[in-house]
């Protein structure tokens, strides 16, 4: 995932926002309990009695939390709500939301305790993902960073021949501000940032790249680059023969190279530091142990071709972006990263993710429906300036699936996990 010098200084001065690095390091800082108490904890995970329904509601409650739809208080009456949102609506499809935490997260832009909804018809999931948040918040929090952001599309020209194209490149490289505005004229929290281009014979691929505020941003890019191509075909002096929007090479809602490489989305790093008894404890394994599953894990990935190597990045994902109102195919490009381990000298646990493409929102698409507007407050990320607040959750919630996926595969309990968790009981046996 490497940057250029350049983009590299543009993105420390956001990271810094004025701050000096004593600031930064600072908010970064782990909080243990002993010193920041944890507030309470979501307890029963496999009771599904009304009864212990109503005692996490209540725990929520005392958070300053309010579910009034995703408990069922209010309904939907009106289908004008979904507006902008499905076409043809017959129904609602019931998917259950369960909740993790708290999730101490020492973050940038996430700093606090915070309870993840997570909505997903898999059983064990919620269970593991709460599970590594309490290894996380026992362990003093995660640290967490947004250290970029891009959202890009990528239309394609075509040319008769490769001396057309190449009058083409020379001219579009000196056309960067007047693309600028052609693209601000289509919305007022987007902005071209940068673009790439690509020759392949008689074909030029021209990969844009937008801030999209607060806005997941899919929408708004396709927008803005329509304009630019609209003042393309109209002020070229070699004109394309043809073009398309999107050229298949933006890596939009696939896994894709270039997108892991130089990030599509928002690219979120998120560490901790596991001390050893609290992992023993609760992971019932040795860091050791661990150390030896993600090597042979990380070898196997390699073996299969994957695209990054991490264990669930998807489950967790999907779980948090469904709950949120994401749009719930980003999934396949958002979850590819590396996870990473290692042993400290004092023998502690360092463990880290890195996700180079978190394509996610907090205003605009689902996020203003109402079971998913109230989840995304329940995160504190509902509305403007808090994009990036919700990005390091959603990082510092797949860490949490890493650390219990792993420590469950390393201590040889991901079968009995899936036994206990994942089957219905028929005449009270699973």
């Amino acid at each position: 995932m490497p940057i250029s010098k350049d983009f590299s200084k543009r993105a420390i001065e956001s990271i810094l926002q004025n701050k000096s690095l004593e600031e930064f390091s600072k908010k970064l800082k782990s909080r243990m309990p002993n010193e920041e108490p944890l507030p309470e904890s979501i307890p029963r995970e496999t009771a599904l009695s009304r009864e212990a329904q109503t005692e996490r509601i209540e725990i929520l409650k005392r958070q300053g939390i309010k579910l009034e739809y995703l408990t069922g208080e209010k309904d939907v009456n009106d289908p004008l709500v979904f507006e902008g949102n499905i076409e043809n609506y017959i129904g609602l499809a019931q998917v259950p939301v369960g909740v993790i935490g708290p999730l101490r997260i020492n973050g940038l832009y996430a700093c606090g305790d915070y309870y993840v909804p997570l909505a997903a018809t898999e059983g064990a999931l919620v269970a593991s993902y709460n599970r590594g948040a309490k290894v996380i918040s026992l362990s003093g929090g995660a640290r967490v960073l947004c250290l970029l952001e891009r959202v890009t599309r990528a239309p394609g020209f075509a040319f008769n021949d490769l001396i057309e194209a190449g009058q083409f490149i020379v001219w579009v490289v000196k056309q960067f501000d007047k693309f600028q505005e052609a693209a601000k004229s289509t919305t007022s929290h987007g902005n071209l940032e940068d673009f790439k281009i690509t020759v392949d014979g008689n074909q030029v691929y021209v990969n844009f790249e937008y801030t999209t505020g607060d806005a997941a941003g899919q929408n708004m890019v396709t927008i803005a680059t329509e304009a630019v191509c609209k003042y393309i075909m109209e002020h070229s002096p070699v004109k394309p023969r043809f073009f398309f929007i999107e050229s298949n090479m933006s890596g939009d809602k696939k896994a894709t190279a270039i997108s892991y490489l130089f990030t599509r989305g928002k690219k979120v790093s998120a560490e901790i530091i596991i001390p050893r008894s609290i992992f023993m404890k609760f992971l019932h394994t040795s860091p050791e142990m661990m150390m030896e599953y993600w090597k042979m894990s990380f070898v196997g990935g390699v073996q299969s071709g994957s695209i990054g190597v991490q264990g669930h990045y998807a489950n967790g994902l999907a779980a948090i972006f469904i709950a949120c109102g994401q749009d719930a195919a980003c999934v396949s490009e958002a979850a590819m990263g590396i996870t990473r381990v290692d042993i400290t000298e004092a023998g502690d646990l360092y463990i880290s993710v890195t996700l180079p493409n978190l394509i996610v929102g907090t205003v605009g698409g689902g996020t203003r429906l109402p079971t998913q507007s109230e989840c995304l407050a329940m995160l504190g990320c509902k509305g403007e300036g808090t994009a990036k607040k919700f990005a390091e959750i959603c990082a510092a919630t797949v860490l949490a699936g890493e650390i219990s996926i792993m420590g469950a595969l390393a201590a040889g309990q991901f079968a009995s996990a899936h036994r206990i968790y994942a089957r219905k009981k028929k005449n009270g046996k699973r």
